[in-house]
């Protein structure tokens, strides 16, 4: 029986053009991010299964891939429970290796440590358009940075690699996990609904706030609660300045000190921004990972209606593997959105090298060999991308492929003579 050609469900193969966008997008990120002071680095494509399930993750969680145990350690027969057969997971993001890292080398890296991360991650998702089981993720993260500057550095960066790549008129939506909290206290949601209720307002933008308010009532939520709660968001959508009102709103319930600096950092990003862009402090970004602690922060295209990417702090993720909480921030990229939404609108990388192609015929002479790859040598050594190559059977539909790769001059070899295209 012939094998499989396909690849495995949820998962694609990457060809040549998308490679070469691929390939030029990571290499506009690593130097505009090199330019920030992030230093490259990497983890294991597996974690351990611990890390993977200690709920932190959010609803991706329920997405990991498990991977069983091996040899002797795997005794389906007396397995009780998931533990006794499974013991690693492929990471779901790219946060939790990060900080498993950071705990385990901490003694070795500099205070603030700025890292960069470009990794394939995996989630057990329903596959559609745009959306992959394996996908890649491109972070970056500020560990050891209490003070504020650490968001508008990575948002600063972030928004000028996007500049970079030609991307203009997106937004960054801005948010406050404990201006949440605050909103959810003020409203009489007890703290340990908290959660449950950030991710029904999650929602929002799909169902609405007619629909947040069906669904929150149907958990079982005080009716006074949700009306309180709603009439916010109503009041926040009729205010010309909504974050003066929800400050003022939020009096004794959103930190004095968590609201300056919330503050600043939209006043400092303002200030020192370019046009690309436009910063909007939206109330109703949950973001969905429950690490979240302080600010957080979402990449919107609203002339394509599409989310790419988004990050937040989160102060007490490495206290989880160090018993001590060190402050930390992360903004993520939406690498594979970015790429489909590049190959869509036909991009082209630019300032490429000139490509020539020599189509040698069969049976010329290995002088004659020797001379032209001779000449392909002295090309490649002047910046020029030479492709040395059988010719065809069908010449012309060779041709036409390497034409549309975008080689300008192809010169056929033959065995008593040259001909250029």
């Amino acid at each position: 029986m012939a094998l499989n050609k396909k690849p495995v469900n949820g998962m694609k193969d990457i060809m040549p053009e998308e490679m070469q966008i691929r390939d030029y997008v990571i290499s506009v990120i690593k130097e505009t991010y090199g330019k920030f002071g992030f230093t490259p680095m990497e983890t294991p494509c597996m974690e351990n299964i611990e890390n993977l399930s200690s709920k932190q993750g959010g609803e991706n969680e329920k997405l990991i891939f498990k991977i069983l145990k091996r040899g002797e350690k795997l005794n389906l027969e007396t397995a009780q429970s998931e533990s006794d057969v499974v013991d690693f997971g492929m990471r779901y993001d790219l946060t939790v290796p990060l900080v498993r890292y950071y705990s385990n080398h901490a003694n070795e890296l500099p205070s603030p440590f700025k890292a960069l991360q470009i990794g394939n991650v995996w989630r057990a998702d329903k596959p559609q358009k745009g959306r992959y089981r394996q996908f890649m993720q491109c972070d970056i993260d500020i560990l050891g940075e209490e003070s504020n500057l650490a968001e508008i550095e990575l948002i600063l960066a972030t928004t000028t690699t996007l500049g970079k790549l030609g991307f203009k008129n997106f937004q960054i939506r801005i948010n406050d996990r404990r201006l949440l909290k605050a909103m959810a206290a003020y409203s009489g949601f007890e703290e340990k609904d908290f959660d449950d209720v950030f991710i029904t307002l999650d929602k929002m933008d799909k169902i609405g706030l007619e629909g947040v308010e069906r669904e929150l009532i149907a958990d079982g939520y005080d009716s006074g609660s949700v009306e309180k709660y709603l009439a916010l968001f109503r009041d926040l959508n009729a205010s010309e300045d909504r974050l003066s009102f929800i400050e003022e709103k939020m009096t004794g319930f959103f930190d004095v000190e968590a609201k300056a600096g919330f503050r600043e950092i939209i006043e400092s990003v303002n200030a020192t921004k370019d046009d690309c862009f436009q910063l909007v402090f939206d109330p109703t970004l949950v973001r969905g990972m429950s690490y979240y602690t302080g600010t957080i922060f979402e990449i919107m295209m609203p002339e394509l209606g599409i989310s790419c990417g988004g990050g937040g702090r989160y102060d007490k993720m490495v206290g989880r593997f160090t018993g001590k909480d060190v402050p930390a921030c992360g903004f993520s990229i939406g690498f594979e959105r970015i790429i489909l939404i590049l190959m869509e609108s036909s991009f082209k990388v630019p300032n490429q090298s000139k490509k020539t192609a020599y189509l040698i015929e069969k049976g010329v002479s290995g002088d004659r060999l020797c001379e032209i790859i001779a000449e392909a040598q002295r090309e490649r050594q002047d910046g020029t991308q030479v492709l040395v190559a059988r010719m065809n059977k069908n010449k012309k539909f060779q041709k036409d492929q390497l034409i549309a790769d975008g080689y300008e001059n192809i010169t056929d070899c033959y065995r008593d003579s040259v001909e250029q295209l």
